[in-house]
């Protein structure tokens, strides 16, 4: 057989592929509406599409990469589900943030996605009831907490059903061809404080403005001659940006992690974690009181974070504690803990159950 009738033939073989595909993805979507007819109501499962996803990575024969996998079932889910449920997501805007990145990362590009212009807003869409879910910023690798989404799941009614963890790779964008012609760098602080090193020794004499977010200073830099920007790719296509620079950041895992918030948290998926927060005491032995409960039941912590009181009447040097625990709140090991909690703190908030990210 010649290169050319092999070539052909593997062809073939692909089309039949496809068709199979074609026709075993309608499949899908037909028992998908079969379900939401059943159901009723919200047919949206975080828990359930997180059991799917982390099936698939672990079923995955290769040789695609299981994340590349898990992205296809995603579209896939995301498409079926849009069927039935069209799903409206607010997210921490402009168009081009890698917020929008983490809306599309958790729910697929299906949904109509909303861009807002602070967190505050994205709290209050949900709230509202003008959109079903929302995506905010809550920490990052190298920069730490955002402590506005900190301070408001503190008052909201809201529950985190959900997390996303997206890798970030800055890029250095501008209308300009070379970095010799910058004159201004515009990002939010953050970004500026993840890239602080290859500033220091690529533009070390450049002035860095801060600014609301990555977005908007990839519009100011497209708008105005001699600057840069701090951004995306995404925000690269969006603003017809050159990429003059790309991962600048520090540190090549800086990855970012953000909520899902929701009027409702998760069912349990098996491999789940648990947000609060608390406050202890104001006597000595306090905190320590407040770590004992999830030690004595075996509980495993992940993060424990303090930040002032603000509006709950406390004096100013009183404290709150946010703290990520393993397992769902409907595990009996947590739920014995949660309960032990209550009854040492002077206040106890649970902030949702959520699958933890699958990829």
């Amino acid at each position: 057989m010649s290169e050319k009738e092999e070539l052909a033939k593997l062809r073939d073989g692909i089309d039949a592929i496809d068709d199979q595909v074609l026709r075993l993805i309608n499949e899908r979507a037909r028992i998908a509406h079969r379900i939401g007819e059943i159901k009723q109501g919200n047919i949206y499962r975080p828990e359930r599409e997180a059991q799917v996803l982390r099936r698939l990575a672990e079923s995955n024969p290769g040789p695609l990469p299981a994340a590349a996998v898990q992205r296809i079932s995603r579209e896939i889910m995301s498409a079926c589900l849009a069927l039935e449920q069209p799903l409206k997501i607010a997210y921490l805007g402009p168009a081009g943030t890698y917020t929008e990145s983490a809306a599309q990362k958790h729910f697929g590009s299906a949904p109509a996605l909303n861009s807002l212009a602070s967190i505050d807003d994205v709290f209050r869409a949900v709230e509202a009831g003008n959109v079903d879910y929302g995506v905010i910023p809550v920490e990052n690798s190298t920069e730490g907490a955002v402590g506005r989404s900190l301070d408001l799941l503190l008052n909201t009614s809201l529950k985190i059903c959900g997390e996303v963890h997206l890798p970030i790779h800055h890029n250095l964008l501008s209308k300009s061809v070379t970095t010799g012609e910058i004159k201004t760098v515009y990002a939010h602080s953050q970004s500026l404080g993840q890239c602080h090193e290859w500033l220091n020794r690529n533009l070390p004499n450049v002035p860095r403005i801060a600014v609301s977010s990555n977005a908007e200073a990839a519009r100011m830099a497209a708008a105005e001659p001699g600057t840069a920007a701090i951004a995306g790719e995404s925000a690269a296509r969006l603003y017809e940006l050159n990429i003059l620079a790309g991962s600048i950041e520090d540190d090549p895992n800086n990855t970012t992690r953000f909520l899902i918030l929701a009027d409702h948290d998760s069912g349990r998926s098996g491999q789940d974690k648990t947000s609060l927060v608390c406050s202890a005491q104001n006597r000595p032995g306090a905190v320590h009181e407040l770590l004992t409960p999830f030690a004595r039941n075996n509980v495993s912590m992940t993060r424990f974070e303090s930040r002032p009181a603000r509006g709950m009447g406390g004096g100013k040097w009183e404290y709150i504690f946010y703290v990520d625990i393993e397992g769902h709140r409907e595990d009996a090991a947590v739920a014995a803990a949660l309960t032990e909690l209550a009854g040492k703190a002077s206040f106890v908030k649970i902030l949702g159950s959520y699958p933890v990210a699958p990829y």
